[in-house]
């Protein structure tokens, strides 16, 4: 009975054995066939992975080039109209001048004031009794230089303005973009709102794109009207963003932070220089302080340099050269930052 039952479990492992080796030599080929399709799926799908990811990188690569094209192309645009309005910035027209000091007098009016200031100006020169020789002097300086002097120092004083204001109004542009509103309801929040001049510029900003004019255009416009390089950098921070797309609140922003660092540098370099600023003023007013002592201590000794023409030539010479060391002691303490 046992070796039966021995003799029965042998033939099955030897049945499942030659079932096990039949089925394994009909599908031998059908499973070496699927792990060779298998390979070949994975070969292809990670090769089309890579095609997909090398086009992925051409693409992005094209798009950076493409963008940085159009960016350069921009700044070469930018900066032929900045060099022309750099011209009208630096040395531009007196009507330019008149207009960039916030004065809106005609070029008319202009120069009726022009002559009333020459005639006014000599007028008082015959009444303190000034030789004859100088009163054509007195005509040019008053119809020529005090009232260009005066559009001179105004225009300044509205820059310098300007500039306190003006990083408040980025500021506010910039909190205006963050919360959601466009760039233009920014703009007129400026020109109702900020103090002048920076009210009065962002006005004309909104009246130019009122008649059609792009906000970029009306930005890179306002140098006409403010001669200063921050208004020169708003603009070309709007064109570009306009052309080659960004975060407009994080550009407007960093200029911000750039124009309050310039104001800061500015302010530095004024303290720094201002022993040189004393020392020139004491060595400019040393001469006449100088004479003023020596007339109230001995007036015979230096009345012929006023009644004398030799004198007066000597005194010319000396206001020449002493103006010429003045001027050059200017330039050496003006820092442009």
């Amino acid at each position: 009975m046992f070796g039966f039952d021995l003799t029965f479990i042998g033939v099955l492992v030897l049945s499942a054995i030659s079932a096990g080796a039949l089925a394994y030599a009909l599908l031998y080929n059908s499973v070496r066939e699927e792990k060779h399709q298998q390979k070949r799926y994975e070969s292809v799908k990670r090769a089309e992975d890579e095609r997909n990811a090398a086009k992925l990188v051409r693409d992005r690569q094209a798009d950076i080039s493409k963008r940085r094209k159009a960016v350069q192309e921009t700044l070469k645009d930018l900066e032929d109209r900045h060099k022309t309005r750099e011209r009208n910035t630096l040395r531009p027209p007196l009507k330019i001048q008149i207009k960039q000091a916030g004065l809106d007098t005609s070029m008319e009016r202009f120069y009726m004031y022009s002559a009333v200031s020459g005639v006014v100006l000599t007028f008082g020169g015959l009444l303190i009794g000034l030789p004859l020789y100088l009163l054509p002097a007195l005509i040019i300086v008053g119809a020529v230089g005090l009232p260009r002097f005066v559009v001179s120092f105004l225009r300044k004083r509205r820059v310098k303005h300007f500039l306190e204001e003006f990083p408040n109004a980025l500021d506010i542009i910039v909190r205006a973009v963050k919360s959601g509103l466009p760039l233009n309801d920014g703009i007129r929040l400026i020109a109702t709102e900020a103090r002048e001049p920076v009210r009065r510029e962002f006005r004309r900003i909104v009246e130019a794109q009122q008649i059609g004019m792009p906000i970029p255009e009306a930005a890179m416009r306002m140098t006409e009207t403010m001669p200063c390089a921050e208004a020169g950098f708003f603009g070309i921070v709007i064109q570009i963003q306009s052309q080659a797309g960004g975060n407009l609140s994080e550009a407007l922003g960093n200029l911000s932070r750039v124009l309050r660092d310039r104001k800061k540098m500015k302010a530095k370099v004024s303290a720094l220089s201002m022993e040189a600023k004393a020392s020139a003023v004491i060595i400019g007013a040393l001469p006449v302080v100088v004479a003023f002592l020596v007339y109230l201590t001995s007036p015979t000794y230096i009345m012929p340099l006023f009644t004398e023409p030799t004198g007066n030539l000597m005194l010319g010479i000396g206001a020449f050269w002493m103006g010429i060391g003045i001027f050059i002691m200017r330039q050496m303490m003006n820092f442009e930052v």
